[in-house]
C-alpha cells in the first residue's frame, strides 16, 4: 500500500474504535531527549500517530469548581479505551510487517519531572491536531481542550501533517475559572507548580487515585462554544 493508503487505513481503524481526531507527526522533528525511550528504539521509528478522543460534553458541563466523581470515572475509562486503540493500531501495523510502539495515554515514568514517555499534546500539535493553549493543554479548533490523547510510534510509511500555527487568539475563558490561578495571558507563563499542587489537593480531598481537575477543560469548548465565540 502507498503512504496515503496507510494513513487512511489507520485513520479508519481509529475512527471505528471511537477516535475523534487523527494525525501523523514527523518524529525526526523531536529531540531525542524529549522522548524517554531508548535511542536504539527511536532510531528505527520515523512517525508518531496521534489519536484524540472527544470527552463527553454533558459530563464536563456538570463540573463547577472541582472535578466530579463521574468525570473521574470517565477520565479513567477513556484512558483505557485510548490504550486499547493504541494496541489495535499497533497490531494492525505489525500484521503489515512494520514496527509500532503504543505509548500509554496516562503513565508517569519520571516522577521528579512528572513526565511520561513523551508529551502526547506536543505530538498532537506536531500532527496538526491543535495548539498548546493558555491552559497548557492541547486546544483543538472543533473540540477545544475537551479531548484525551494517545500516541503510536512506528516505521510504517505515512504522510505527515504540518504542525498547527493557530493559537487561542483573544480568548481568555480559562483564566478566570482556574481554581489555582495557574493560567496566565501568555501561555509561557503558565504556573506548573500551582496547577500540580491543586491537582494533588483535589486527589486528596475527593479521594481520587489520579491527579485531575477538568475546570479549564470544560471552559475550552472550541469554536462550537455556546457563546458563539471560543478559541
Amino acid at each position: 500500500m502507498s503512504e496515503v493508503d496507510n494513513v487512511e487505513k489507520m485513520r479508519a481503524l481509529s475512527r471505528q474504535w471511537g477516535g475523534s481526531l487523527f494525525g501523523v507527526a514527523d518524529l525526526r522533528s523531536f529531540k531525542k531527549e524529549e522522548i524517554l525511550l531508548p535511542p536504539s528504539l527511536l532510531d528505527r521509528l520515523s512517525y508518531g500517530i496521534s489519536i484524540g478522543f472527544h470527552l463527553s460534553d454533558a459530563i464536563l458541563e456538570e463540573i463547577e469548581n472541582q472535578p466530579t466523581p463521574l468525570y473521574f470515572h470517565h477520565y479513567q475509562r477513556i484512558n483505557i479505551l485510548l490504550d486499547t486503540i493504541g494496541l489495535i493500531v499497533t497490531s494492525t501495523i505489525q500484521d503489515l510487517g512494520y514496527q509500532a510502539v503504543p505509548i500509554p495515554a496516562s503513565q508517569i515514568v519520571d516522577w521528579k519531572t512528572q513526565k511520561g514517555h513523551l508529551s502526547h499534546k506536543h505530538m498532537a500539535r506536531a500532527a496538526g491536531l491543535g495548539w498548546i493553549g493558555r491552559n497548557n493543554l492541547l486546544a483543538n479548533e472543533k473540540f477545544g481542550s475537551r479531548i484525551r490523547l494517545v500516541t503510536i510510534l512506528t516505521d510504517l510509511p505515512l504522510v505527515t501533517n504540518s504542525p498547527s500555527i493557530k493559537d487561542c487568539g483573544s480568548c481568555l475563558y480559562c483564566l478566570s475559572v482556574c481554581p489555582a490561578g495557574a493560567i496566565k495571558e501568555r501561555q509561557e507563563d503558565f504556573d506548573h507548580l500551582r496547577c500540580y499542587e491543586q491537582l494533588r489537593t483535589f486527589a486528596k480531598t475527593l479521594h481520587f487515585s489520579h491527579n485531575i481537575c477538568g475546570v479549564c477543560v470544560k471552559a475550552c469548548k472550541g469554536f462550537k462554544g455556546s457563546s458563539g465565540q471560543g478559541i
